[in-house]
């Protein structure tokens, strides 16, 4: 069964919190979420398969207190009395969604950071449109019937991960070529122009800064991605010499690169953050935490935004020591570390039941 946040607080209820400990998947932003829950004073917990992975071996600073090994990621749900036991709070990454599956993930009676409803919005690209759309977003146009395929276009499979399964179509034959009809996808008009991805945090306690209706929104660093054969592609020639070549760009996530924008994008940047979450607010209670709008930006200096991760993204990895923009809030401030400390302050002050779902 699905559990409501009442259930996920009456849990909380039982917990030690002065012996919390921070639980996720070792994957995608791991090290740092365990770096910095370590910093604030939690005690930390990684979830695997098999056996512990061995690199943490390396990075000492960011190896969990103990590992929870599993054969298979859903066996998490037969292992919550243990982890209660243990005064666990979840915090979920991208990874993390991916591997238990967003029904199982909902099935988790453990106490997780952040507002679970929001993966009803972020999973569905229709819904994800609405929400982005009813806050003034400027999102690129969508096209219903790929035979009105008139120039280059994105094509997007529902659930895609890490930038698998999307693929541009210059036509509606190039769709054909390509398409898997077997699943669910969008198609969106190529938007030209330079990736950001822009990295938020929205703290709904915290009462001093950039302050909204309710809480406060900060910046705290953005990237760009590094995406597989795409980005090193067309060294080889021009697109059309690399389709009769048979080439085709894959845009599957290998790394990140760090960015920073112009100041004078900033007030823009500011804007286009608090419109999602003041959206948020009004159609599933707020999201929590960290999320990231990944956009382009124009030659009009306009900023599109094409899709919204709800979470922590593994592009903050770049900044685990803090970002240009984080250290003007608190030097060595990284999205791991923020995560705790929000944790940390609504423990002291008695508001954990809203940031906990």
């Amino acid at each position: 069964m699905d559990f409501t946040k009442e259930e996920i607080l009456g849990i909380l209820d039982s917990y030690d919190l002065d012996n919390i400990t921070i639980a996720t998947i070792c994957s995608h932003s791991s090290l740092q979420i365990f770096d910095g829950a370590r910093k604030e004073g939690f005690k930390t917990l990684g979830i695997c398969l098999r056996a512990p992975p061995k690199y943490y071996d390396a990075f000492p600073l960011a190896k969990p207190d103990e590992f929870l090994v599993l054969d298979r990621y859903d066996e998490l749900l037969d292992k919550v009395e243990e982890l209660k036991a243990k005064n666990v709070i979840i915090v979920p990454h991208g990874s993390f969604i991916a591997y238990m599956g967003t029904d199982k993930f909902a099935q988790l009676g453990l106490p997780t950071f952040g507002n679970r409803n929001v993966l009803e919005w972020e999973s569905d690209r229709k819904k994800e449109r609405q929400w982005l759309v009813g806050a003034g977003i400027h999102m690129p146009d969508v096209i219903e019937d790929p035979r009105d395929i008139d120039g280059p276009v994105m094509v997007k499979y529902d659930g895609a991960q890490g930038g698998k399964g999307f693929f541009i179509a210059k036509s509606y034959e190039d769709f054909l070529e390509h398409i898997d009809d077997t699943k669910t996808f969008t198609i969106q008009k190529f938007l030209t122009g330079t990736r950001y991805y822009l990295h938020y945090f929205y703290s709904p306690i915290k009462e001093d800064g950039y302050t909204l209706s309710k809480g406060t929104l900060e910046m705290l660093s953005m990237d760009r991605r590094v995406e597989s054969n795409a980005d090193e592609i067309f060294r080889l020639g021009s697109p059309k010499e690399l389709m009769e070549a048979g080439i085709i760009p894959t845009y599957v996530v290998t790394g990140n690169a760090p960015l920073v924008a112009r100041e004078s994008l900033l007030p823009l940047i500011f804007e286009l953050g608090s419109r999602v979450v003041e959206e948020s607010l009004k159609k599933f209670g707020g999201m929590i935490g960290p999320f990231c709008l990944e956009t382009v930006f124009t030659d009009d200096l306009e900023i599109k935004v094409f899709e919204i991760s709800a979470r922590i993204v593994a592009g903050t990895n770049l900044y685990i020591s803090g970002s240009p923009y984080a250290d003007l809030v608190e030097e060595n401030l990284s999205t791991g570390r923020r995560i705790a400390r929000e944790i940390k302050i609504a423990k002291e002050t008695g508001k954990l039941d809203e940031i906990i779902s």
